[in-house]
């Protein structure tokens, strides 16, 4: 008999690869999986019987706000109590790295909290920083554009210089070189709007001699997503670099119904060059109060404002009504704000959820005080809502989307699969009872159904809570391996 520190027994194991379970052990040693069989011949200090329960990789979480979060409050409860065991940050073009700041943030970078909180000047201080803090789970990085822009310009409603592109560049390979997963953009929001497709253009040409992705929150959700897509494939294409499209939707009640022809484009892109995209289970979305999306058949609930505080948890329609003004004048007198926009067809969100090339990310955004449901119930939401009782894809089909596939994607080296040698980001749930138990009213709800989350090896979640024992990593980039 052989020894490990733990050994799991009776586990239905889901690899991550999409393949059917198997009843399986599984023996950890260390921060690793030691080895994968049916009946093990191990002995060990802590066995766990399984009894039948799922054994998948730690979920990860490719499209995060947590930036700031994974250091200030490195629990990381939202995300460890449904799974999470990897977060990635940086997204929608903001990121706490590397950015210097000349006063307050500009939106939305102010999603990620106020001035004081964006104390990373170089990339390479925010990989130290959370060393330091060794949150409850693991974090890979991107580099936002819009924080990249916020450094080398005056202003933000132009278009960038050469000097300020190769300005930009150089902080963005100094970036890669420390391990970034690759770069983010938010050119639908007014800060990195008036970039150019050549500004991009020029700064994705780094990303393709490091093997890093190009994530972007398109130009247009709406009714010019079509084209919003051609240019995010197009500096994919002409930069050799993978694009992943950020929480792809139909925004807008004048775009529902297009999720089709959304997705054509997609599979069009895909025939030619490596594209995918990621979506939340939710048919409404979250970000900070802007007037172009203020349209009074939509259903917009305010979750933060700066001059009326008092009015969190309101939509707009009561608060107008309130204040005897439109809707409009309403939101421009919130601002600066953070909303709940429910402007996504159910239909549409399944759609896209389902496709093949579709990753799973929550999109949270942990520093709301009455934060989108999405950031405590993502992952459960998926597995027992979407797969288990709608049927949408299989319950392997969903791990893959949720381990596998976003690990080999985003070049996280030996994670997302459960395989000899692999590192031990494990979660052990009841695929009868998982689900979300978060809503728009109660947003701050575990989930349940998890009885176990190793991450790196460590006992760090049980159904009674976390462990207190955090084991979380900065994980640098590894080698892409592209899934189509």
């Amino acid at each position: 008999m052989r020894s490990c520190n733990t050994l799991i027994r009776n586990a239905n194991v889901l690899d991550g690869g999409g393949a059917a379970p198997k009843l399986m052990d599984v023996s950890l040693v260390g921060d690793q999986i030691c080895d994968v069989g049916p009946s093990l011949p191990y002995t060990a200090p802590t066995i766990i019987d399984a009894q039948g329960l799922v054994l998948s990789p730690g979920f990860i979480d490719v499209h995060t706000h947590d930036d700031t979060s994974v250091i200030h409050d490195p629990a990381m409860l939202p995300k460890l109590s449904q799974g999470v065991t990897t977060v990635i940050v940086g997204n929608c073009g903001i990121s706490a790295a590397p950015v210097q700041l000349r006063g307050e943030p500009p939106d939305p970078m102010n999603l990620l909290g106020s001035a004081d909180v964006f104390r990373y000047p170089a990339f390479a201080a925010y990989v130290a920083a959370i060393e330091d803090a060794q949150p409850a789970v693991n974090v890979g990085a991107l580099v936002g554009h819009t924080a990249l822009r916020n450094n080398h310009m005056d202003r933000l409603d132009r278009t960038a210089t050469e000097i300020e592109i190769a300005a930009m560049c150089q902080q963005l390979k100094e970036a890669l070189d420390c391990g970034a997963l690759g770069l983010s953009s938010g050119l639908a929001y007014l800060s990195a709007n008036a970039a150019s497709t050549e500004e991009v253009l020029a700064l994705a040409d780094p990303l393709a001699s490091a093997g890093a992705v190009y994530t972007t929150h398109m130009r247009s959700e709406t009714e010019a997503i079509l084209e919003a897509m051609h240019e995010a494939f197009e500096i994919g294409r002409l930069s050799h670099v993978p694009v992943i499209l950020s929480h792809l939707k139909c925004a807008g009640i004048a775009n529902w119904g297009r999720s089709g022809e959304v997705l054509h484009a997609l599979e069009t892109a895909r025939a030619s060059q490596h594209a995918g995209c990621d979506c939340y289970p939710y048919a409404a979305g979250s970000s900070t109060l802007d007037l172009r999306q203020v349209d009074e058949r939509v259903r917009i609930t305010i979750t933060w404002s700066t001059p009326h505080p008092e009015v969190a948890g309101q939509t707009i329609e009561q608060i107008a009504a309130t204040w005897n003004t439109t809707q409009l004048e309403a939101a421009r007198r919130l601002q600066p704000a953070g909303a709940i926009y429910h402007s996504i067809s159910e239909e549409d969100m399944r759609r896209i959820l389902q496709h093949p090339a579709t990753m799973i990310g929550s999109d949270g955004l942990p520093n709301d005080p009455r934060p989108h449901p999405r950031l405590w119930g993502t992952f459960p939401r998926v597995l027992g809502r979407y797969s288990r009782d709608e049927k949408l894809f299989s319950l392997p089909e969903a791990i893959r989307k949720m381990t596998g596939m976003p690990a080999q994607r985003f070049g996280l080296a030996k994670r997302g699969l459960i395989r000899k040698g692999y590192y031990a980001d494990l979660v052990l749930f009841d695929p009868d009872k998982i689900i979300d138990t978060a809503t728009f009213s109660d947003p701050v709800s575990p989930s349940e159904g998890i009885a176990n989350i190793w991450v790196n090896g460590v006992l760090s979640y049980t159904a009674q809570g976390a462990t207190a024992k955090r084991s979380g990593r900065f994980l640098p980039r590894g080698k892409t391996a592209w899934i189509q």
